[in-house]
């Protein structure tokens, strides 16, 4: 298949652009380079700088590529900033999804994969978030993406555009060739990785109290190359009828268990702090991944947080400045 990639040039697409390339279809990688790295994206995928602010920037690459599918990851997806910048959030990345999805239905695109994110659970009623579990976006981030799926299931009401809707938990190591690049880097691994390497002088703990087994925050971590094959099984399994899935590896781990296991993979003594708890963090987000499993018989392959880290920390030693090295 011909698939253009928006947010090529950053973490997640860039990687699910380099499994896609594995497995021999064709991808454009559309990018405006406000977040992602041109160094990230793949030799062998065609490139296009644009934004998706411009209908006729995306019009020209979609009547140029030709596509026979689009996944879309291009998006501002700080959830701290958009609790500053909530209009940049809730305009851009629910307009800027809109005219993706415009052009789509204008140039004959059938299939339209969404990068969704587990921010629609801001305050879960569950250890284990399905998808039937009621939305409850966490923040400005989280409401721009659940405008986004509403828009979309509209969109295909009457176009007929068929589309899945991938809701991450938390992405997290690398592959061979790509890793976590964020500038600012806000995620744990990564973070606590910089530690290990020096490069910043400890580790903080928002909160050891919760009603947690050790006291600090459970999350869900799942290893981005199987996050990018789930992309392609979802995007195989467009040809019935529309999908909503759930991706995560269904285990959770804690802050302090992420901490002992980078010491362990590193051999760093890797200084933690304990900080305030921060405003709005639940104890625990995991998520339910049985439906994707069930219809489509996906399996986290390398999402052990052992196999996680240890991705991640040899990215890192290659890469000491991300991209930039």
């Amino acid at each position: 298949m011909r698939i253009l990639v928006t947010g090529g040039a950053g973490y997640v697409g860039s990687v699910t652009s380099e499994v896609l390339l594995h497995q021999s279809h064709d991808v454009a990688v559309f990018d405006n380079l406000s977040q992602g790295h041109r160094a990230a994206v793949p030799a062998a995928a065609q490139w296009v700088q644009g934004d998706l602010s411009s209908p006729q920037e995306i019009g020209a690459a979609i009547r140029h590529f030709q596509p026979d599918a689009v996944m879309h990851f291009a998006a501002r997806s700080l959830v701290s900033e958009s609790m500053t910048h909530p209009f940049a959030y809730l305009r851009d990345n629910l307009v800027e999804g809109i005219n993706l999805m415009e052009a789509c239905v204008a140039h004959g695109v059938q299939r339209f994969i969404l990068s969704s994110t587990a921010n629609l659970f801001g305050a879960p009623e569950s250890v284990f978030i399905d998808e039937e579990a009621a939305v409850s976006p966490g923040s400005p981030y989280g409401e721009s993406k659940w405008a986004l799926e509403r828009a979309l299931h509209w969109v295909s009401e009457v176009s007929g555009l068929r589309y899945a809707i991938l809701r991450y938990f938390n992405a997290a190591g690398a592959s061979e060739q790509r890793g976590e690049h964020h500038e600012p880097e806000t995620h744990l691994i990564p973070l606590v990785l910089q530690v290990a390497a020096g490069q910043r002088e400890h580790i903080t703990i928002f909160g050891d109290d919760y009603d947690t087994p050790d006291g600090t925050c459970i999350r869900d971590y799942i290893h981005v190359v199987d996050l990018a094959e789930a992309h392609l099984l979802a995007l195989q399994a467009l040809d019935t009828r529309n999908r909503v899935y759930h991706l995560g590896n269904g285990k959770g781990f804690s802050v302090q268990q992420v901490l002992e296991v980078t010491r362990a993979v590193t051999g760093a003594t890797i200084p933690a702090q304990i900080g305030a708890r921060r405003s709005g963090d639940p104890a625990r987000l995991v998520a339910s991944s049985d439906r994707i499993r069930e219809e489509l018989g996906w399996s986290p392959r390398l999402s052990a947080l052992e196999q996680i880290v240890a991705s991640a920390w040899r990215w890192q030693q290659r890469h000491p400045q991300g991209y930039g090295t």
